[in-house]
Parts: C-alpha cells; sequence; structure tokens
C-alpha cells in the first residue's frame, strides 16, 4: 500500500541522517496520500540507515494504524504532523528535524527574520521564522503550538526542541528545513560578526513580493 511514497519518505529520512540534520534516531518524515487521505509515517526509535520501504508505517487521520509490515511502532511525534495537515489542507508532507543551527535558536526561543530574501522560499509572511512555544515531546499540546505556528510559514523553530518545515511533497519539506538550517547559520555567523546585534532587516511587504521576472518570454510547448 502507497509503497511510492514509503520509498519516498525511506529515502529522506536517510538523507537527513547523512547530510547531519538528524542524528541519533532524532527527527520524523511523513507524507499525505491526496487519493486516500492516509499518511505515512517514520517508525520510533530506528536507526535510519537500517530503515527500508517496508518499515514506513500507514496511519488515517483519526491515528489508527492502518499498515505495520515490520510491527513497528509509528513516530511518537504523530500528533503534530497530523495536527499540522488538519491545520494547512494544502500541506502534503511533514519533516521534523535537530539540526544544529536552527535548535540553537529554538533553544534561545529566537525567531529567525529576514536577513536575506530568500526567506521568499520558506513561505514565511510574516517576514521571520516563528518560534512554536514549549510544548512537551509527543503530546496533543506540541502539536497545537506547531500547527499554530506553520499557520502562516512554511517553517518553524520549536522551542527547546527542533525545527519543522512543510511542503507539496516530502522532498520540497526536506528542502525547506535544509534552508531553514542554512538561514540560522548565516543568521549566527551575522550576530557573531556584528557584536550580537541584528543586521537591517527586509520588511514582510517586501518578502511576499517576489514573483517570477514578466520580462521572460516561454516559448509554447
Amino acid at each position: 500500500m502507497l509503497e511510492h511514497l514509503k520509498k519516498d519518505v525511506c529515502e529522506i529520512a536517510k538523507k537527513a541522517q547523512r547530510e547531519g540534520l538528524c542524528k541519533h534516531k532524532s527527527g520524523n518524515f511523513s507524507c499525505r496520500d491526496k487519493d486516500s487521505g492516509l499518511f505515512v509515517f517514520t517508525p520510533s526509535g530506528i536507526d535510519r540507515e537500517l530503515l527500508t520501504p517496508r518499515d514506513m508505517i500507514i496511519v488515517d487521520k483519526d491515528v489508527r494504524v492502518i499498515e505495520n509490515l515490520s510491527n513497528l511502532k509509528p513516530t511518537s511525534e504523530l500528533l503534530m504532523h497530523l495536527k499540522i495537515y488538519e491545520k494547512r489542507p494544502d500541506v502534503m508532507a511533514v519533516a521534523h528535524t535537530h539540526s544544529k543551527y536552527a535548535t540553537s535558536f529554538a533553544v534561545l526561543s529566537k525567531p529567525i527574520p529576514a536577513i536575506v530574501y530568500e526567506l521568499q522560499a520558506l513561505g514565511a509572511k510574516e517576514g521571520y521564522v516563528p518560534v512554536a512555544p514549549y510544548g512537551r515531546p509527543g503530546t496533543l499540546d506540541l502539536a497545537n503550538k506547531v500547527a499554530s505556528a506553520c499557520i502562516n510559514s512554511d517553517v518553524a523553530l520549536m522551542e527547546k526542541h527542533g525545527s519543522v518545515g512543510v511542503g507539496k511533497d516530502i522532498y520540497d519539506a526536506y528542502l525547506k528545513v535544509s534552508y531553514l538550517e542554512e538561514l540560522a547559520e548565516i543568521y549566527y555567523y551575522v550576530l557573531t560578526l556584528n557584536g550580537g546585534k541584528n543586521p537591517d532587516i527586509l520588511p514582510a511587504s517586501e518578502i511576499v513580493k517576489w514573483a517570477y521576472p514578466k520580462e521572460v518570454i516561454l516559448s509554447k510547448q
């Protein structure tokens, strides 16, 4: 069932391990099937280098496990994922990581402002990466807080925890948390070079104005 989505989620989970966005079994990933409305989740507490598509778990919106071929538990963060899907019908995948720089700002509960224009690619409509207030991992409290933070942004920091990104598919969601980690690293260096002071920040009104240049004439195929 949903073999293509299992393969994609498993591939991204391994990629996150290799690229250092998730280490020591941390983080989790999921995607939604647009036809059935079912969700594919990574399992809990498994070394991602050992994962196979068979280990992915299918869950419905009522948190019922529909398919579990390897007899593993779905990630304990599944409530957070499901709440994001509920609040954001446009979202088809969720990536939750514990990358170093983004998590450092999450520990400080410090939003990341628009220091570079690329923030527009992260769907941050309010002009910064928001921070979801602390909630105990695996709880509905955390799920509600993170989902609320993702209403006006495709990425968010999770206080004392990590980061989350959403997208049109699992590759898009992972790309956004990767961009977020790079943005957090740049912000760290900017603050270091600038004596801890914020640089000039781009206003939210500027961030939302991006559009593909109308001067480009595209040929019709």
